[in-house]
């Protein structure tokens, strides 16, 4: 077994630790959220939703923004409520929201749909299928759309998985973190693996062809035999995905991340070597690596897409949804657009008062230049393929392109072990596909500008 401190990816000892310990964004988008700015506001998001052109397929995310327990290691957007009474005043808003939204972008069609939080699991069964009838009554879906859900096992009774197999979901996302009792005590999230196993026996038994398993690394008290011990637990469950997320501890950010203890926390070295043996323990068992921090079996619809190059990368993570616009809805969602991006504000109230009588709650937002669409091109490949080609950075974007390519070769010729050029490629070698957000943070032309914080690269 690999311990920690042991040098564990083809990468030089000296620097390593200043590598992996870098603060970094996830380049779930680019530019990056903490960039975007009060100058895109409703007026911006209402001429790109009219924009959108009628007959193209689009994806829609719907941000629940309630939970009825706290995760203490949660870096989301969301409230614990006891009462139901808040949830339901929001689904009005969120109602109204949605009809102003639907009849904003035309002729669009839903390709995707994806329920996010929070926890869209807090919902009543009811709920769940009147939200759906007024997402379907503002929206034209294809026939065939995916409806992803992200699922909290311990909200989940016979009632709510009805409800969710009746709107047709296709795929579900359990978070699962840990198995291991005393971390899931230092996260305040106990959940045993028999009630893991009960819900996704229910998510199987109602037809649902795609299962994914959230996982954490990087927790308190977490060892190399716990995380083990987890991923063998978890592998048990054959899921078709699973996501190892490295613990972002970002307690400025997410005060309720002070009731972890740091001193419990693994070190850089040891958050290294616990990722390189859950991702060695779940590539053994058959699952092809997908960017950084993925896995699906090869017969996946995110494994086919990664083969073929079509795999994105979006707020939700990787992803095989093709579609260029992504329309958020909920407090703090993210839209994205060929424009640029725009988002709501996160705060319930503000947000339910402002979606009143065919309003829009867009708080921030940042309009595309070409050169950030092709910095995004390049990072985004970069996040997925591990490999961009010069070729098609040129034609792409001309003289941007070339520029973006001469910073390549620059970064080749500095540091090898990160990036290197073999034909029209400049790809990351496989042993340094841990490093890719410090690959790609070398292509961001507004990390030096601002001052936000980040999560550490590994």
């Amino acid at each position: 077994m690999q311990r920690a401190g042991e040098q564990v990816i083809g990468i030089a000892p000296k620097g390593l630790k200043q590598r992996i310990s870098a603060s970094l964004p996830r380049y779930t988008s680019y530019p990056t959220a903490p960039h975007f700015h009060s100058g895109v506001g409703a007026a911006e998001f209402r001429a790109w939703l009219g924009q959108v052109q009628s007959g193209e397929e689009i994806s829609l995310y719907v941000h629940i923004p309630f939970c009825d327990r706290l995760c203490w290691f949660c870096a989301c957007h969301t409230k614990m409520t006891r009462r139901y009474e808040p949830v339901a005043a929001f689904l009005e808003a969120l109602r109204q929201e949605i009809a102003t939204v639907g009849r904003l972008v035309g002729g669009a069609r839903v390709r995707a749909l994806h329920f996010g939080g929070g926890s869209p699991t807090i919902l009543k069964p009811e709920d769940v299928l009147a939200l759906n009838a007024a997402l379907r009554g503002a929206f034209d879906f294809v026939e065939e759309a995916d409806i992803s859900v992200e699922l909290d096992p311990s909200d989940m009774d016979e009632g709510r998985l009805d409800a969710f197999a009746a709107i047709g979901m296709t795929r579900a996302s359990l978070g699962v973190q840990d198995f291991d009792p005393k971390v899931q005590k230092a996260i305040n999230r106990e959940q045993s693996f028999a009630l893991t196993q009960t819900v996704v026996e229910g998510v199987r038994a109602r037809g649902v062809r795609s299962l994914n398993l959230d996982l954490l690394y990087g927790l308190p008290h977490q060892t190399m035999e716990s995380l083990e011990s987890t991923i063998d637990q978890a592998l048990l469950l054959s899921p078709d995905r699973i996501a190892l997320f490295g613990y972002a501890h970002v307690p400025w950010f997410k005060k309720h991340q002070t009731m972890i203890d740091e001193a419990a926390l693994p070190g850089p070295e040891a958050r290294l070597a616990q990722q390189q043996l859950a991702g060695g323990l779940i590539e053994k068992a058959g699952y092809q690596p997908i960017g950084f921090d993925h896995f699906a079996k090869p017969d996946d619809t995110l494994a086919a897409a990664a083969r073929a190059g079509r795999l994105r990368r979006n707020f939700q993570g990787y992803t095989d949804d093709g579609c260029e616009t992504l329309i958020g809805l909920g407090p703090s969602s993210v839209s994205r657009f060929r424009q640029g991006y725009a988002q709501n504000t996160p705060a319930i109230n503000i947000y339910s008062s402002q979606v009143e009588n065919g309003g829009l709650a867009t708080a921030r937002g940042i309009a595309l230049s070409e050169e950030d669409r092709a910095r995004a091109w390049v990072i985004e490949r970069l996040m997925c393929d591990l490999a961009f080609s010069r070729a098609e950075a040129e034609s792409r974007f001309g003289g941007i392109g070339l520029r973006l390519v001469a910073e390549a070769e620059a970064l080749a010729a500095e540091e090898p072990d990160l990036i290197t050029q073999s034909g029209d490629l400049y790809h990351i070698p496989a042993e340094a596909r841990v490093l890719v957000r410090a690959v790609a943070a070398r292509f961001d032309a507004y990390l030096a500008k601002g001052n936000a914080r980040h999560s550490v690269a590994v």
